[in-house]
């Protein structure tokens, strides 16, 4: 039977730790597992829950969907290998088993959905909303469309999640989180410690001599992988977004023109004032004021006269359009700097208003900016035709023409990188210039092969990326003579490496021994650094990474010693205060800590529940069919 998610992680603290950590791979409720639940039957199916078959094709649907799912969070291509070697496969699977088995138990309890809430839940969902804010039917169609779903498929899963939502809400209750269990991961998330430490480099080893031709060479030849040529491959890319489809020549001037005068404001800056006005009772007071002005008063002289602070009359440096009264707007901005208007009967009372500093606004002509509006106008156009020229390309491809072969019939252009390494660069040794790095094209390309019809990758503005893998160069060993040079920066810094963990070994026993950290910094030629404040994972200025999560693992002023983020970087340290926070079930924080112990209980117990109903159901897997969606081995 299927051993819900419950099994998947022992204890509370590792579910909330893990589900902080790797968040991006939670599905549903959980992380599950499978146990013994395979048999071989239904040559069509994947699994029974009960009296309900899921079938091959619906398998395959639902783990290609939850993997682009899983890819998009993640920022690049998860592989059906990698889905294996992750167990994502497995928790697919389990998932999917679940949904079905709450499923069943809607049906069995003749629960039901109307058709005006799930018309009204879409309708409220802020991701169909148009322009005007409002439900949009063209909108709501292209999503789901891009989702890959009907509308009638999408409307049934909706159905069936919100009568999966009833059954957990009525397994679940009303949790309240225990105390004890939030302080324990306040505790962990948000301790923090002060430390002390000295930074070791090549400069605390001195000099070094340099290795013999016998030494360079025995040294090159134990470490012969580590000078490997990488493996490049050869690729094609075509990629479809608005910018690369956009053809600004075909924007005529008096479309470009008339979008310039309808968002003109966007193309320049406006005027702004340092104004101030004083808000008077009446209109005579307002004008008693101002005749004292003129008889040489100052504007600050009627403010203190009426009690109030500069502050108080301090509207700021504004844009016209940012006074909220237009009848002051307009008098302030015709005034010259250091002038007092007359009383104005604005909205809230009559006023005198003054300028003080005033910038200068500005506004760029239509032909500074007609290249950037007919860009900006063709790129909407292009994104209209994305999905008729994608359809297109997959025929294309159904019909066995090559990527290239395929742009060349549509008029589209490819690019070819002749050879790329996996880390994106060339046999040169420098970046690749221009590849995207969402989608990670590079990652993709190293897990697929020559030949392999490859699934377009999604850019971020909606649009897609096309590769083909032309060629492989394989990895190869490079003659000593090629390589003499790394070896030798790989060998001093090995060398640099042993020196400084040899001398952090001695700083810290002389340390336990009574030294200080003063005295052998010293004596090292180094100062002695401070980082107040650290916290598990979390960044802390300049202080490496590797320092602050070493300082977690010591008693406070127990002396300890580190490696750095480079090989040539080693530090002592000794931890000099410990600050465990305070618990305040009233703050933000501790709410949301308090959340996240709740949802692990709470999946703890839909776990228990799922894992009962299967077992009343029965549930059976056939792996045979299985494998022909996950790509497994026959047999597991």
């Amino acid at each position: 039977m299927l051993r819900g998610f419950h099994k998947a992680t022992s204890t509370w603290l590792g579910k909330t730790v893990m589900a902080t950590i790797m968040g991006v791979l939670v599905i549903s409720f959980a992380v599950w597992g499978i146990g013994d639940i395979f048999s071989g039957y239904g040559r069509n199916s994947v699994a029974e829950v009960g009296g309900t078959e899921i079938s091959v094709e619906q398998f395959r649907q639902y783990y290609n969907d939850q993997l682009q799912r899983i890819s998009r969070q993640l920022g690049k291509p998860v592989s059906q290998g990698q889905a294996r070697a992750l167990g994502l496969d497995r928790q697919i699977l389990g998932q999917m088993v679940a949904e079905v088995t709450l499923d069943e138990k809607a049906r069995q309890m003749h629960l039901g959905v109307s058709d005006q809430t799930i018309a009204d839940k879409i309708r409220s969902d802020p991701t169909f909303n148009g322009p005007n804010g409002q439900f949009s039917r063209q909108r709501f169609e292209e999503i789901i469309r891009e989702a890959g779903y009907t509308e009638a498929r999408f409307v049934a899963e909706q159905r069936n999640v919100l009568l999966r939502r009833q059954i957990a809400q009525s397994i679940s209750g009303d949790i309240v989180a225990p105390k004890t269990a939030v302080a324990a991961l306040a505790q962990f998330r948000d301790e923090k410690r002060d430390i002390e430490f000295v930074a070791l480099g090549p400069d605390q080893v001195g000099e070094i001599p340099a290795p013999s031709p016998e030494e360079l060479k025995k040294y090159y030849d134990a470490h012969k992988a580590m000078f490997r040529a990488p493996e490049y491959r050869k690729l094609t890319l075509l990629s479809l977004s608005p910018a690369d489809l956009a053809n600004p020549a075909a924007i005529t001037d008096a479309e470009a023109k008339t979008y310039y005068e309808q968002h003109k404001e966007q193309y320049g800056k406006p005027e702004k004032r340092e104004i101030r006005q004083i808000i008077f009772p009446s209109e005579a007071d307002a004008k008693a004021a101002r005749e004292k002005i003129a008889k040489g008063a100052s504007f600050n002289d009627i403010v203190k006269e009426r009690g109030l602070k500069p502050t108080d009359t301090d509207i700021g440096m504004v844009a016209q359009s940012q006074v909220i009264d237009p009848a002051v707007a307009k008098a302030a901005f015709a005034l010259k700097p250091g002038e007092v208007s007359q009383p104005i009967k604005g909205n809230f009372g009559t006023v005198l208003v003054t300028v003080g500093k005033i910038e200068p606004g500005e506004q760029k002509s239509y032909e500074q900016v007609a290249p950037q509006i007919k860009q900006q106008l063709a790129e909407v156009k292009a994104r209209g035709k994305i999905g008729d020229l994608r359809d297109k390309i997959e025929d294309e491809k159904a019909a066995g023409s090559t990527l290239a072969e395929a742009a060349q019939k549509l008029g589209l252009k490819v690019r070819t990188i002749d050879a790329v390494d996996r880390a994106g660069r060339g046999p040169n040794g420098q970046p690749i210039a221009g590849l995207p790095k969402q989608p990670d094209v590079i990652s993709a390309a190293f897990n697929s092969d020559v030949g392999v019809d490859n699934e377009a990758l999604r850019l971020p503005d909606n649009g897609y990326l096309y590769f083909d893998v032309n060629g492989i160069t394989p990895s190869h060993e490079r003659a000593f003579d090629q390589v003499k040079g790394e070896v030798q920066t790989h060998w001093r810094n090995d060398e640099i490496a042993k020196r400084l963990k040899a001398k952090a070994d001695d700083m810290v026993t002389k340390l336990k021994e009574g030294g200080t950290l003063a005295e052998l910094a010293s004596a090292n030629k180094v100062q002695v650094q401070t980082a107040n404040g650290i916290q598990r994972g979390q960044q802390s200025g300049f202080t490496s990474p590797k320092l602050v999560e070493a300082a977690f693992s010591m008693p406070k002023g127990v002396p300890g010693k580190t490696e750095g983020q480079k090989e040539t970087e080693f530090y002592v340290y000794r931890v000099t205060k410990v600050e465990d926070p305070k618990l305040d079930m009233s703050t933000p924080e501790a709410r949301a800590i308090a959340d996240q112990v709740k949802n692990a209980y709470t999946n703890d117990i839909i776990g228990e529940y799922i894992t009962q109903v299967e077992n009343e159901l029965g549930v059976s897997v056939n792996q045979t069919a299985l494998n022909q969606v996950i790509g497994g081995e026959p047999g597991g």
